[in-house]
């Protein structure tokens, strides 16, 4: 497999000189630490992708582009070996650029200790030792705990540390549960350590989903006993078989046919990913667990899908199982490579597939919740952490050089559907937090729609001139019964605070130096000295300020640069939101224009009962019929001019979204 590396000054190899061929590819930076690895079906193709216009790549690969130095790659001769190769790169070299997947949480695991000559039966978590069979992972220890309670009494094997066990060897008698009969004491000889580990055989057998052979044998000795009237045993057999039941009971039956397989779900953000699993053997599921990640790149679900099943299976072994069935909601970018791979790793067929209906299906989409939840969780955890916001905070002050913590920070963002119907958004977070109660929305008009420098302009200066105008001077009560002159923060019609009364510490634009300039224009115009400005280019997530040429970099890592995305995603996101509504109320009122007798105030009645273009196109004639000042006629009329023009597809030409 020969190996090339290009260390020319710019690091782009030349043409030609990368092969068409499979492979797996690594990028380095100046300290020549792999920064970031990957695999591809053609190495040309693949590279040359990343030596384009920086603009057209993800914000995130961006950065690693041009934080790498040198590249290098390796030719394979099939997808499999590249799949293998690249999960080795990664595992050894750890890049930074690479989508990690961390538990959301700590799973327990109940794990039974094979290699010991008595083995012991424990709950645990973190990493996984060779010798040691393992269970789950489980929700909640205290129910796996219980669980082993019951079985214990069927099957006693060892529970107790090595401390205790070699305590109890030298004093020569059983702990408390060799005496109730939930251990066989093998430490005073109770049992030899053939016949203990029988038993611990059992109970993994039991644990793993095969208690059918195991029951039905118990209760062929119950009926053996209870023939030779040995009715004390035959009713200790029962109670067992009655605690092998309720064990059984704990997990819930979510296939009648005996199904294995692995449940698979995402939930995704331009930010992070989550990732939720659950584990069905024998019809049951006998495990949960989840993940969360970085997104590093633009890939798509089946590339993310790829990764996780790689780094979830790729170290499997015989006891923690790869299942003949893996249940997922795209199927992975190299399937039929990645399917042969984890076949020859079981030793038998492994199907990947998407669920198209059924239980199956059903299941998914309760994964697919768990795994939304997760992600909520993860980054209300993640926002609502005190030390976390103070930290992120701090962070932003030091690298932007302010006197103090931002404590209140407003964010802008201009949208425009092909320049027309421009609005602006801004929302504000205080303490780290959204407040959403402080959430603006700014219609501009008179600027052109693709001109969005001129459009921040105008949205700070009215942002900014209203700050002045609700600032003017009047009598302000201090509450001790005198009164001076200052600003009025408070209506004294209304007695609530002004909309606009309070400055922030830190404005945030969507966008690099054009957009950074514009505002600060906007201020200076004003005369607005007090309060910061800054701005989130997407491209490289780079932090710019005003009348500065370098950007500030913030580690990617950085709670500061984590917050400040957030608070730019949820910019965009409330700037697209009120786009959405008024595209859809203009091309309501437009489509109807020349509908006979339908005036503008009737127009506007419409468009406020049903809410949205696609409910009125959705609605029968009988329900348009029903609107307070409409008829049959006219609402049959609409009917008529809605279905002879169909819904156009429309695309933001800030976002390249597709607008419905």
């Amino acid at each position: 497999m020969p190996t090339r590396l290009t260390r020319t000054p710019a690091f782009r190899p030349k043409p030609g000189e990368i092969p068409d061929q499979p492979g797996v590819y690594r990028f380095s930076d100046a300290d020549g630490r792999v920064i970031y690895v990957g695999k591809a079906k053609s190495l040309r193709s693949r590279l040359n992708s990343y030596f384009g216009d920086p603009a057209g790549l993800h914000h995130r690969t961006a950065t690693m582009v041009a934080t790498a130095r040198h590249v290098d790659w390796t030719v394979v001769q099939t997808e499999v070996e590249a799949l293998q190769l690249e999960y080795s790169w990664i595992k050894e070299f750890d890049p930074r650029f690479n989508v990690k997947y961390r538990d959301d949480k700590s799973y327990p695991w109940l794990a039974v200790t094979m290699s010991e000559e008595y083995p012991r039966v424990m709950v645990g978590r973190g990493a996984k030792k060779k010798g040691t069979r393992y269970f789950g992972p489980y929700s909640h220890a205290w129910a796996i705990r219980e669980t082993v309670d019951l079985v214990l009494r069927v099957f006693p094997m060892r529970s107790c540390r090595p401390g205790v066990f070699k305590n109890h060897r030298q004093l020569g008698r059983p702990c408390l549960l060799g005496y109730i009969g939930k251990c066989s004491a093998p430490c005073v000889g109770r049992v030899s350590a053939e016949e203990h580990r029988e038993i611990a055989e059992d109970f993994c057998q039991f644990i793993g989903g095969h208690a059918a052979p195991l029951i039905k044998g118990l209760e062929r000795d119950m009926r053996a006993a209870s023939a030779e009237l040995e009715f004390e045993k035959a009713a200790v057999l029962r109670d067992d078989i009655a605690a092998l039941q309720q064990a059984m009971e704990k997990n819930a039956i979510v296939f009648r046919d005996g199904t294995d397989a692995d449940v698979i779900a995402l939930a995704e953000d331009p930010l992070e990913v989550a990732v939720q699993i659950f584990h069905v053997r024998q019809g049951r599921v006998r495990g949960e667990r989840g993940w969360v990640a970085d997104r590093v790149d633009d890939g798509g679900t089946d590339e993310l899908i790829e990764n996780f099943l790689l780094q979830l299976y790729a170290d499997a072994d015989e006891d923690s199982g790869i299942p003949r069935e893996i249940l997922v909601p795209a199927l992975p970018s190299s399937l039929e490579s990645l399917t042969q791979l984890l076949t020859e790793q079981r030793g038998s067929a492994v199907q990947i597939r998407v669920p198209q209906r059924g239980d199956k299906r059903t299941l998914m989409e309760t994964v697919a919740r768990n795994a939304s939840e997760a992600l909520v969780r993860h980054k209300t955890t993640r926002a609502g952490d005190l030390s976390t916001r103070n930290r992120a905070l701090e962070e932003i002050q030091e690298a932007l050089d302010l006197p103090s913590p931002p404590l209140r920070i407003e964010c802008y963002d201009i949208s425009n559907l092909q320049g027309t119907e421009v609005v602006a958004s801004m929302v504000v977070f205080e303490d780290g937090l959204p407040r959403k109660s402080e959430y603006r929305r700014f219609v501009i008009r008179g600027v052109d729609g693709q001109n969005d420098v001129a459009a921040m302009h105008e949205v700070i200066t009215r942002r900014f001139r209203r700050l002045l105008d609700e600032r003017r001077p009047g009598v302000v009560d201090d509450g001790s019964g005198s009164t001076e002159e200052g600003p009025l923060l408070i209506d004294p019609t209304t007695g609530a605070p002004r909309k606009f009364a309070y400055a922030p510490a830190l404005v945030v634009v969507d966008g690099g130096p054009p957009q950074v300039a514009a505002a600060a224009a906007a201020m200076t115009e004003l005369g607005i000295d007090d309060v910061a400005l800054c701005g989130l280019a997407k491209r490289l997530e780079e932090v710019w300020l005003p009348d500065s040429d370098e950007p500030v970099i913030l580690s990617r890592t950085s709670e500061g640069l984590y917050l400040l995305q957030r608070i730019r995603d949820e910019a965009h996101r409330f700037a697209i939101t009120h786009h959405r509504n008024r595209r859809s109320k203009s091309m309501v009122e437009s489509l109807l224009d020349d509908v006979p007798g339908l005036g503008e105030v009737r127009r506007k009645a419409l468009i406020s009962h049903f809410g949205s273009l696609k409910k009125l196109r959705a609605a029968t004639v009988d329900e348009i019929a029903a609107v307070p000042g409409f008829g049959t006629k006219t609402a049959l009329a609409i009917k008529v001019r809605l279905d002879a023009k169909p819904q156009p597809e429309a695309v933001n030409t800030a976002t390249g979204e597709i607008l419905t």
